[in-house]
């Protein structure tokens, strides 16, 4: 016969899972109310769904109306008692990161991640590609926002490999609609992992249907990788000439397109650009000012992204050869600059929801400074970002009498809920308040992704 001690017997027994290792400090597992279904398997691909039991949807009511409060204590109060909830853990987690508090914030995500893995249907797969999630539906919201969340913390915890396999799994979902434009940072994902051979064939693979070399994270990093596999001593001296060959023409082809993208890039960089280049019309403020509204959200986020990339001394001489052939071709009247430039006027007017979505996200302030009045006018919720607007509801929350008469008091202290924007920047932050007599202080200022110190003027009291 065996005895059993206190600590044996409180020890937690946690099923094993893939995302996340679960910690012995979480609160006890038990199932919060999320299931997963097939819907149906059509020419090998399988369509899955998560659903909400009549219990979780009554915390998810009590979830809204904790967001609609402004009080983050009656989010934490929620999670008391509903410890696995998953868009409490999300808000919370962005609540904890704008404090700096990057453990916590990576721990209620872990969570969230460990939650959905225990309700996976039997079938569903996180590494065949053949399974998919509709966003459509906002039950599978959470997990997309969930995994973005991770990978991100990856990604800064100098992990870029293990992200590149969750932005992989991300697009894997839904493919074709792309909900969260993973395609815009695949890219920076793969380079960082030094994985070149795979960007490349990922842009073979997909040119034809996607048009990726419209993109301009695709033109520039695909010639990126060209150069770094030029510069690998192992290669052959012919196969690397072939490789930087191949590079310089795919560059001098991407600043033709993109002329827009040289000085901010070189500025981030802190390179003083050579008088001649700065003279020139061609890569001058116009570059910048007469870019179409989509194309200067597309710029500003590649640029905001990955100029420490770009800061390499061999990169910097290559990318500065590449310029001086362009002015030099453009001088020539050169008939493709013609043709970049009646591509840009034609295309890039206005940007999908997807990618205003995925620059919300990025929170990368060069480019949420390019998002347009319909985004930056409305509140945005953190734990569901700019929804879709054909979205596919299973079931919809009751209206209540105080929620539209009665209105909501704000507490002393609250952290805002809602990202707020103001007319000049955007604050993609959860804005951190604090109310002392009759002034309204941001201590958060200096972290404020707006930096114009104004992102809660919308939530002023007196």
């Amino acid at each position: 016969q065996t005895f059993e001690g206190p600590r044996q017997r409180n020890r937690q027994f946690h099923r094993s899972t893939w995302m996340t290792s679960p910690k012995d400090s979480w609160p006890r597992f038990s199932r919060p109310g999320i299931s997963m279904t097939l819907l149906q398997s059509k020419d090998g691909i399988q369509y899955f769904t998560f659903e909400h039991s009549r219990d979780y949807q009554q915390v998810q009511f009590k979830f809204l109306d904790a967001v609609e409060s402004m009080d983050p204590n009656n989010i934490v109060a929620l999670l008391q008692l509903n410890p696995y909830h998953i868009d409490s853990l999300l808000q919370l987690s962005d609540v904890c990161r704008i404090q700096e508090d990057q453990e916590m914030a990576r721990d209620l995500i872990e969570r969230a991640l460990y939650s959905f893995e225990c309700a996976f249907h039997p079938l569903f797969s996180l590494t065949s590609g053949t399974c998919r999630l509709d966003y459509l539906r906002p039950e599978n919201r959470a997990f997309y926002l969930a995994l973005y969340k991770h990978m991100m913390f990856l990604e800064k915890r100098g992990c870029p490999r293990t992200a590149l396999e969750y932005c992989k799994l991300i697009l894997s979902l839904d493919p074709d609609s792309d909900p969260l434009c993973m395609l815009l940072l695949i890219d920076f994902l793969t380079l960082r992992s030094r994985e070149y051979q795979s960007l490349l064939q990922l842009y073979q693979d997909w040119e034809v249907h996607r048009n990726l070399s419209q993109l301009p994270n695709f033109a520039f990093s695909t010639a990126l990788c060209h150069f770094h596999l030029s510069q690998q001593e192992d290669m052959d001296p012919e196969e690397s000439n072939k490789e930087r060959h191949k590079a310089d023409l795919m560059l001098q082809d991407s600043l033709i397109m993109f002329p827009g993208v040289l000085m901010p890039l070189l500025d981030l960089c802190t390179v003083q650009p050579d008088s001649t280049v700065t003279a020139h019309a061609f890569f001058g403020p116009k570059s910048q000012i007469g870019q179409p509204p989509a194309l200067a959200e597309l710029t500003s986020l590649y640029v905001g992204r990955t100029c420490s990339l770009w800061r390499e001394a061999a990169v910097m001489l290559w990318l500065e050869e590449s310029v001086k052939e362009v002015l030099r071709r453009v001088d020539a009247k050169d008939p493709q600059v013609e043709d970049c430039q009646n591509k840009r006027k034609q295309r890039y007017q206005s940007a999908p929801r997807n990618i205003h979505r995925h620059v919300l996200l990025s929170e990368i302030k060069e480019a949420t400074s390019s998002l347009p009045l319909e985004v930056t006018s409305q509140p945005v919720m953190g734990f569901d970002p700019l929804p879709p607007l054909d979205s596919v509801m299973s079931y919809t929350r009751p209206e209540r009498y105080w929620r539209t008469h009665i209105p909501v008091h704000k507490p002393p202290g609250f952290v805002n809920l809602h990202l707020h924007f103001n007319e000049t920047s955007v604050c993609v932050c959860v804005c951190l308040c604090l109310h002392i007599g009759s002034m309204l202080v941001h201590p958060m200022r200096a972290r404020c992704h707006c930096f114009s110190g104004r992102c809660c003027q919308t939530s002023t009291f007196r």
